[in-house]
């Protein structure tokens, strides 16, 4: 990966979910800018052309919710693999979730792992904690973490309990207009589950989780979002009432957006059957009424993005009894495929939308800039073939963790190039 100074992509389609322009031009790429739109002649150019025929060239994907465990879990991954992941996913841009170790929730935990993705090809924005060490009990110097370059606070993996922790984070956190994202879960009704409390949880005899924990404190949140006219994002959310929920809370233009994930929309508790550890995350798989209502919450526009929520955990944590393995599962090289051939295919939302989810809607929550496919914008593209298939081949993967369901899935949607800080990165895995 090294920068490239002139580029040429050939015959691919445009598709800018802002200007709405679809439209098959060429794009010239001088010193990481976009000089040119339109039918270039290739034997006049003089840098690299690369034939991009059939495939879609859209701004830059970012992924809202992923964990790069570094500092502290660097056998699972680092912000380099990490990255390396993103990119093979058709990621220009990633947020960091903190639950590192120590956590992120000092300015010197965020400059170091800004520093350690200085020369990276995607931009990381990090995630700081809400409160500190994630322990629930005190707010972290928020306005010292946004001048350092957070883009919101969670204490994902351990949601804020305590309702008055969780009115004064997200009055401070209005003051800098940034977003409280929560992990909604009422961890006295949580306590001992695995999986979701229905017909599989008895029938495996697995202690569950139910759906309800999630749905009290979405209401919670949004209720203290109306009170305090902070800003609440819903992480990963997983149920049909929480759907519900948020969609009237925007009915009532309470200030709160939601994210789903690609495996509570391509996945049912049914899958648990075969008591594999890589189908354990957190909220857990649900029902298929759940899995229809977060499809129609993405038809009607309820759930505002779609993030992969990627965690890396080690061959050793995952491979043993279900009780004891951890949650969670890497989703960042297969998200783009999942949405393409589950959501999209299906008839679901259009490719323009799943785009949209994945990369203006995320950036408007987090307030961050939005590329442009436009002449003189900064040149910050994914370029992908929606129709081209693959197998997913866990150990080609370029994460360290191989904690995926989707391991021998044919998915739809193959990403062939990354753009970005003058970088050019072509995926010659298949």
């Amino acid at each position: 990966m090294k920068k490239s100074d002139k580029i040429l992509l050939k015959g691919g389609d445009i598709v800018d979910p802002v200007s709405r322009k679809h439209e098959k031009l060429d794009v010239a790429i001088i010193d990481g800018h976009i000089d040119k739109l339109g039918v270039i002649d290739e034997k006049s150019f003089s840098g690299k052309v690369i034939d991009v025929s059939g495939c879609w060239i859209v701004p830059g994907l970012i992924d809202m919710h992923v964990h790069l465990r570094e500092p502290g879990r660097e056998d699972e991954e680092t912000v380099h693999s990490g990255c390396a992941a993103a990119m093979a996913g058709g990621f220009t841009a990633v947020c960091t979730m903190p639950n590192t170790s120590p956590a992120c929730d000092n300015q010197n935990v965020v400059q170091f792992i800004k520093e350690r993705a200085r020369d990276e090809l995607v931009d990381i924005f990090p995630i700081a904690a809400v409160t500190k060490n994630r322990a629930g009990k005190e707010i972290t110097e928020m306005g010292e973490l946004v001048k350092t370059g957070v883009v919101a606070f969670s204490d994902d993996g351990a949601p804020v309990v305590h309702s008055a922790v969780m009115r004064h984070a997200l009055e401070y956190s209005s003051m800098y207009n940034v977003p409280i994202i929560d992990h909604c879960d009422d961890m006295n009704l949580f306590e001992g589950g695995h999986i979701n409390e229905g017909k599989m949880s008895t029938w495996l005899g697995i202690p569950p989780i139910p759906d309800v924990g999630e749905e009290i404190l979405i209401a919670r949140d949004i209720l203290l979002a109306k009170y305090t006219g902070g800003k609440v994002h819903i992480a990963h959310i997983s149920t049909k009432g929480g759907v519900e929920l948020v969609r009237r809370a925007k009915e009532e233009r309470i200030n709160v957006t939601c994210e789903v994930t690609p495996h509570h929309l391509a996945l049912t508790e049914d899958a648990l059957v075969s008591y594999d550890t890589n189908l354990k995350m957190n909220p857990p798989l649900r029902t298929a009424e759940d899995v229809d209502a977060l499809k129609e919450g993405l038809k009607d526009g309820t759930i505002d993005a779609i993030a992969s929520d990627h965690a890396p955990h080690s061959i050793e944590e995952k491979d043993v009894e279900f009780d004891a393995a951890p949650f969670g599962i890497i989703g960042l090289e297969t998200m783009l495929g999942v949405i393409n051939t589950k959501i999209v295919m299906d008839g679901i939302i259009t490719l323009e939308q799943a785009i949209e989810k994945m990369c203006v809607s995320p950036r408007k929550i987090l307030n961050l800039p939005i590329p442009g496919i436009a002449e003189g914008e900064h040149a910050n593209l994914t370029i992908f073939d929606p129709k081209k298939s693959w197998t997913v081949n866990l150990r080609a993967f370029k994460s360290l963790s191989r904690n995926s369901p989707f391991g021998g899935w044919k998915l739809n949607g193959f990403v062939k190039s990354v753009v970005n800080k003058g970088i050019y990165w072509e995926n010659l895995s298949i």
